[in-house]
């Protein structure tokens, strides 16, 4: 096809805002599926998608649109995520486009991730068109929010499109706008081969499948090619694209959106933002990837049965096939036996792979309680990178520990701005900046909408930090975030000793100050949740050498003078006294079995 036909665009927005229903919408107007066969939210194939209302990965289709002066369009559409722990797909999507539909909600407004999303367009130069969705529900204030985008975003109320996806009022003249604004691919299919890989996922029969945006040259079946990055040589065993299902062509050229089957056995062997070439006679110039994925947040993975463990092992080697991001290495507990060091990029992505692994594998799993990388350098200068708190050095072998901080970008009305500024100073936040966002005369009873930035270590917004956001700000604030780089921390390890025996999945790194409260915190939560046994058993948070909490969990009396009936004293005294040699022998070489719901437990406590 001729590339002055071709349009490739993706879809941008906070979460939540309607991406994935406009998606819908275009699907349906452009005939590439009957309104009967669309379910809602067609791209989100995936069940967690479906239930949560989310989208978890990044999905391309191609539409055809016939104008009205009798011109056929093809038109490339990514359906992006709008979650904060999704982002880097947004960027694999948005480095193969040349423009983007900014879907901003008429009853929110401008969020945290809107503007995040957008800069992230600006910095690739797409051309951005700026969508108001649900302008039909009773809550709709359209006005208000074409003043904040001309304020906030610089584009005047005319250039903004007004919709509802969910009804299909103003579609059509988002089609339009697409080919009228969104410029073609410039590409030259006489030039060698440079396909950038925004993409993957793994495909039992066919190995990896590579999504790919065709930037110069030609892809056919049985081509022989060459992945710039690796090195890696493969023979395409098919090529096609998504409408939305995968659809063989005999070949891909200059400007085109697409997959190819590499026949690969392992999704890391096809690198997202590697440059794809000819084998012979390729291109020596690779096309401008983007930064690999990196973990933010580290837990351990366990089976809830030991037993479990070559099945917990198959399933997760199943799962990364088709989440690149997802990394693990194998690591075994005192307590809980052997498992796996996972890294997520956020909580959500914990929480999804978690799902994923207990509904498609049927399986019963012990997450770990979440925290960060830390960069250690010990008193003979050599330096580590530590993962799991149980591996910290002993405080007097530590010269410097360094911790990951990011920016946090927080949107709320005025109204909550003492409470929002009070929970992230609470978690050591820098403050950076106050933006007021919009008009103050449009501001309604929760006062003019406001941006707050901060610095703040990334372990203080690991845990309940969120629900604690929108808790303060009765739903209103939004948060996106963006790593900035390691500092130097003050900072100790508190261990959770169960009869004993110190339980590393309970082990977390923090402040001096708190190590006191939050061992209390734990001790006690876990007195509560850990069933009584025969004997008496300790639990104690300790910082070094150094208990800072105890609580006891009273032993469970079995009932020994149930068969006495009557009789003498002496003879009750010697069932007693056994009894109690008893338990002091199971004390000494008891096991206390701790059960999930005390892991489940510990993490939701607000620490």
């Amino acid at each position: 096809m001729n590339q002055s036909t071709i349009r490739n665009f993706c879809i941008i927005a906070h979460i939540d805002h309607g991406k994935s229903t406009l998606a819908d919408r275009l699907i349906e107007l452009t005939g590439a599926m009957r309104r009967e066969e669309i379910s809602e939210q067609v791209l989100d194939s995936m069940e967690l998608e479906r239930e949560r209302g989310i989208t978890i990965k990044a999905k391309a289709i191609r539409l055809s649109y016939p104008t009205s002066d009798g011109k056929l369009y093809q038109l490339n559409l990514i359906d992006t995520p709008g979650h904060v722990d999704f982002s880097y797909e947004v960027s694999r999507s948005i480095a193969a486009c040349e423009g983007a539909l900014l879907v901003i909600d008429a009853t929110q407004g401008i969020q945290a991730q809107t503007l995040a999303n957008v800069y992230l367009a600006m910095e690739h130069n797409l051309e951005i068109i700026p969508v108001v969705n649900k302008i039909d529900l009773p809550g709709a204030e359209t006005e208000h929010v074409l003043r904040e985008i001309k304020s906030v975003l610089g584009y005047s109320p005319a250039s903004v499109l007004l919709i509802s996806a969910k009804t299909g009022q103003g579609v059509p003249q988002v089609l339009e706008a697409i080919v009228n604004r969104i410029p073609p691919p410039r590409g030259e299919v006489s030039l060698p081969l440079r396909a950038l890989i925004f993409d993957s996922h793994y495909d039992s029969y066919k190995g990896v499948i590579a999504y790919l945006r065709l930037v110069d040259g030609h892809i056919a079946k049985g081509n022989q090619l060459r992945l710039m990055g690796q090195g890696t040589k493969i023979e395409v065993l098919e090529v096609g694209y998504f409408d939305p299902e995968p659809h063989p062509l005999d070949q891909l050229s200059a400007g085109d959106v697409g997959y190819i089957a590499t026949g690969l056995k392992y999704v890391r062997d096809c690198h997202v933002g590697d440059t794809v070439t000819s084998a012979e006679g390729g291109t020596s110039q690779p096309l401008l990837g983007y930064r690999p994925a990196k973990p933010m947040v580290f837990a351990g993975i366990y089976p809830t049965l030991t037993d479990d463990y070559p099945e917990l092992r198959e399933a997760i080697d199943k799962l990364s096939l088709n989440d690149a991001s997802l990394s693990y290495e194998a690591e075994s507990s005192p307590l809980l036996g052997h498992g796996f060091r996972g890294g997520f990029l956020g909580l959500l992505h914990l929480d999804i792979v978690r799902q994923r692994l207990e509904r498609e594998f049927g399986l019963s799993v012990v997450v770990t309680a979440p925290g960060v990388s830390f960069r250690v350098t010990r008193t003979d200068g050599q330096k580590l990178t530590i993962t799991n708190p149980a591996e910290l050095p002993p405080p007097t072998e530590i010269a410097r520990l360094d911790e990951p901080w990011v920016t946090i970008s927080v949107i709320t009305p005025s109204r909550f701005i003492g409470p929002l500024m009070k929970l992230i100073m609470d978690g050591s936040g820098i403050y950076k900046v106050t933006e007021y966002l919009g008009q103050s005369e449009s501001a309604g009873e929760l006062g003019q909408r406001v941006r707050l930035e901060y610095d703040i270590p990334l372990r203080s917004i690991l845990t309940t930090f969120y629900d604690q956001l929108k808790s303060r700000s009765r739903g209103y604030a939004s948060m996106d975030y963006e790593f900035i780089g390691y500092r130097e921390a003050k900072l100790v390890k508190v261990d959770i000793l169960i009869n004993g025996v110190v339980v590393d999945a309970f082990s977390r790194i923090v402040p001096p100050g708190q190590a006191r409260d939050i061992g209390n915190a734990v001790v006690h939560q876990l007195k509560k949740t850990i069933p009584r046994q025969l004997f008496k058993v300790p639990i104690q948070a300790a910082v070094g050498n150094h208990i800072v909490a105890r609580a006891d969990i009273p032993a469970k009396r079995k009932d020994v003078l149930a068969k006495c009936y009557g009789g003498d004293i002496t003879r009750k005294r010697k069932l007693l006294e056994k009894q109690k040699e008893g338990k002091k022998k199971m004390k000494h070489i008891g096991n206390v079995e701790v059960p999930k719901e005390a892991f489940m437990d510990v993490l939701k406590l607000n620490l």
